[in-house]
């Protein structure tokens, strides 16, 4: 079971997630309640939580000061604002998604399955399948090897990945990697071609393009912003 709590100063927020979250029986244990960022942080370290409901506007401190004195857990901002620039300083910090307010049922449990991964849908191929490319994301990964090694035809992996994740299958083998190698970027030992080799990409060009994409940002610019 996965311990998770909701950092809002909003009550109603708390009650629609814990709601969806009983109602789908989903893996997930709400271990408590914060409305600031330093109720949130006493909850993280007292309470061993691994997934962080997190809002960016709180007293005291805001949801990007949490995560930067917690970075090692699974974040998923939840904000009544639709700025690029949010976004984008949420994707550096790590944050696994970003949902807006008034949060829809649709788009929390994709949020959800991003952030917890392949323990999540109510499909076995699926879940394996997203096993799967999180364990072997550094090799080359596509939808006729998936089909070859899962028994299933590319058109209905394709299916079960717009249904699920929102997404399509090569855009999530590529969100895998770049999300490892935001985490590889953190250790000053490995340099950026070095960390494009271990998420699987031959090609530099390709390593900056797909990291741009998933951030906003090139590789070289991230690694000034977390200095």
């Amino acid at each position: 079971m996965i311990k998770a709590i909701i950092v809002d100063d909003e009550p109603a927020v708390a009650r629609i997630i814990s709601h969806f979250v009983e109602k789908e029986r989903l893996p997930i244990e709400i271990v408590g309640i914060a409305q600031n960022g330093i109720e949130a942080l006493e909850l993280i370290r007292n309470k061993d939580v691994q997934l962080v409901f997190l809002d960016i506007h709180m007293p005291f401190m805001d949801g990007f000061k949490v995560i930067e004195n917690q970075p090692d857990k699974s974040y998923i901002i939840i904000t009544a604002h639709d700025s690029f620039e949010y976004a984008q300083q949420a994707l550096r910090l790590g944050a696994k998604d970003i949902i807006l307010k008034p949060i829809e049922y649709k788009q929390l449990m994709k949020s959800i399955a991003r952030a917890i991964g392949w323990n999540f849908t109510d499909n076995p191929t699926l879940n394996a399948i997203l096993e799967y490319i999180n364990k072997y994301y550094q090799e080359k990964i596509d939808l006729t090897l998936l089909s070859n090694i899962f028994y299933i035809s590319p058109s209905q992996i394709s299916r079960l990945f717009n249904k699920y994740m929102d997404t399509n299958t090569i855009s999530y083998i590529h969100e895998v990697r770049i999300k490892k190698a935001i985490e590889l970027l953190k250790d000053e030992n490995f340099g950026i071609k070095e960390v494009a080799e271990k998420v699987g990409y031959g090609s530099l060009n390709n390593f900056y393009k797909y990291f741009k994409l998933n951030t906003g940002v090139t590789p070289a610019v991230y690694i000034q912003g977390n200095k």
